[in-house]
């Protein structure tokens, strides 16, 4: 074969696999199972922004977020709205930085479900950590405010994926 004959071969893969990549694009964002409301990505968002809120250790805003029964459930326990913000207001966990990776929504009735498949560099106890971490996190809306009332940690391969 000659050359001018295997380059002509080279670009028409190159060629067709482009081709494909895209349609399949196109298929996945005209999907409507793809697709994310209005509604879904103001959850989203919220969960983004309080992520930056623990890394910042804003208690305030976190505590206004966080429903008074709220509970929290982590590798080393599970506790409560008061004990959450303490340990993030003393350091004792320093949710550093959460590289989200996947996220998915569902939206039922005045309920909200977050999973999200993170990579987590925190402090806890004085000791850096880098974890992949899929979260659940369970928010409720009350007088058209998103409050948390749950948000479950749990640790997962970084080849986990989040079923949309």
């Amino acid at each position: 074969m000659t050359m001018i004959m295997k380059l002509a071969m080279l670009a028409m893969c190159f060629i067709t696999s482009i081709q494909s990549a895209f349609s399949q694009q196109q298929n996945a964002s005209s999907n409507p199972a793809n697709s994310i409301t209005a509604e879904q990505q103001q959850i989203i968002d919220l969960s983004k922004d309080k992520w930056q809120w623990m890394a910042d250790k804003d208690v305030d805003k976190l505590a206004i977020l966080f429903h008074d029964k709220s509970k929290f459930v982590h590798m080393s326990g599970t506790w409560k709205k008061d004990e959450e913000l303490d340990i993030i207001k003393t350091g004792r966990i320093w949710y550093k930085k959460a590289d989200i990776h996947d996220v998915a929504v569902e939206i039922i009735g005045d309920n909200a479900i977050v999973w999200s498949r993170i990579t987590l560099e925190s402090e806890v106890r004085g000791n850096d950590a880098k974890v992949e971490f899929t979260v659940t996190e369970v928010y409720k809306n009350l007088n058209n405010d998103w409050e948390l009332l749950a948000m479950t940690f749990s640790s997962v391969r970084d080849t986990h994926v989040i079923e949309k």
